[in-house]
């Protein structure tokens, strides 16, 4: 493929650092518009040094007209990562989730109508699903009914079918029903659809990955609204036992950030992906408690059984994991690493890092705004 130059916003971040030196190492030029957040990047706000050396820093705002303008010169591809992240925080930083994740994405698509790219990538997330397919107990595959508040106070953690049996979950594939149970979910959805008809109406390339519980080095390990490893590691590292919502038995599907990585590649590669939207996961499923444990166990910590909580955070799903035969079929993307290999390294990266343990606090404000049961 000629090379070219790609725009990376957010790229300063987690998954963006990566996936710009998957850019590089296949001879392209990688640009990257970030506002380096205090909350992800420290209040220093400095160029973070697993950036790669040769990548181009703009430091500016996805809001911002100009900066975004000025990013977009000579650019032939964009990878859209800016992003407010984190469900339970967007449900109190409502204005500020929608003002990020919506307006930033308009700034960007309007910019992208006058000067149009030859490739649109965007980050959407497993969110948007809210709860995950199932099977009943005759194996019909059913969405199951939303948990009601009552039910949670009594501590009845699983999905039900409106006869009141649990349902099994299953792999969820891109054609289920989505429900956007949180701000963030509803932004992201709202990212999505903008980039597709943005895209079709001026002809630019679009697709879209919808990336589900992604975790290895480079995780914000102070950011306590980063991905659920994360804030176990940043628990872990400062001695304290993990906090877990519900029983712990939910469900995810963690993917590593180099396989998120390559199917990025892939989304600007494949021809056949334009107009898609893909599950980028591992296909595999790990209960939240198996995934502490083991971090835990890896990290030299075993002594620090997680703690479970009992309480239940609004707008979380009990099960989600990723159907990921679409984007096997049209991107040929296919996981590398398996969960234990890429705990292995995030052990590893987590031995030099220091974190401050934000975990509590954050829950006090959820609490303090009646968003855990």
């Amino acid at each position: 493929m000629k090379s070219k130059l790609i725009l990376v916003t957010g790229g300063a971040g987690f998954i963006g650092s990566h996936v710009a030196e998957q850019l590089m190492a296949q001879g392209h030029r990688v640009r990257v518009l970030d506002c380096l957040l205090p909350q992800v990047h420290g209040e220093g706000r400095q160029r973070p040094a697993y950036l790669h050396p040769e990548v181009e820093l703009h430091v500016g705002d996805v809001r911002d007209g100009k900066a975004v303008r000025h990013a977009l010169e000579g650019v032939d591809a964009v990878y859209h990562f800016a992003a407010a992240v984190g469900v339970g925080q967007s449900m109190y930083e409502i204005a500020h989730c929608t003002s990020v994740n919506n307006l930033g994405t308009a700034v960007l698509l309007e910019a992208l109508s006058q000067k149009p790219v030859q490739r649109l990538v965007v980050a959407s997330s497993m969110s948007v699903y809210g709860e995950g397919l199932f099977t009943g107990p005759a194996g019909r595959l059913t969405t199951g009914q939303e948990r009601t508040r009552e039910q949670l106070q009594a501590g009845q953690w699983e999905v039900r079918d409106a006869t009141g049996q649990v349902l099994m979950p299953v792999p969820t594939p891109e054609v289920k029903a989505l429900s956007l149970s949180s701000v963030y979910a509803l932004s992201k959805y709202d990212q999505e659809r903008l980039c597709l008809m943005v895209g079709k109406a001026y002809g630019i390339p679009t697709v879209v990955l919808r990336l589900f519980n992604v975790y290895g080095p480079r995780q914000a390990l102070s950011n306590p609204y980063a991905g659920v490893l994360a804030i176990f590691a940043s628990r872990l590292l400062n001695g304290n036992r993990p906090l877990i919502f519900e029983d712990g038995l939910q469900q995810r599907d963690f993917v590593s950030v180099h396989d998120v990585a390559r199917a990025c590649r892939l989304a600007l590669e494949v021809p056949e992906a334009v107009g898609g939207v893909f599950n980028i996961g591992s296909g595999q499923s790990i209960t939240v408690r198996e995934a502490a444990a083991a971090i835990a166990e890896l990290m030299g910590k075993p002594h620090l059984r997680p703690e479970i909580t009992g309480k239940y955070r609004v707008g979380d799903a009990r099960h989600c994991i990723a159907d990921i035969s679409l984007a096997r079929k049209v991107l040929g993307y296919s996981p590398q690493v398996s969960f234990h290999q890429g705990l292995m390294e995030l052990a590893g990266w987590l031995r030099g890092q220091v974190a401050h343990d934000r975990v509590a606090q954050a829950q006090a404000e959820l609490e303090a705004r009646g968003l855990t049961v």
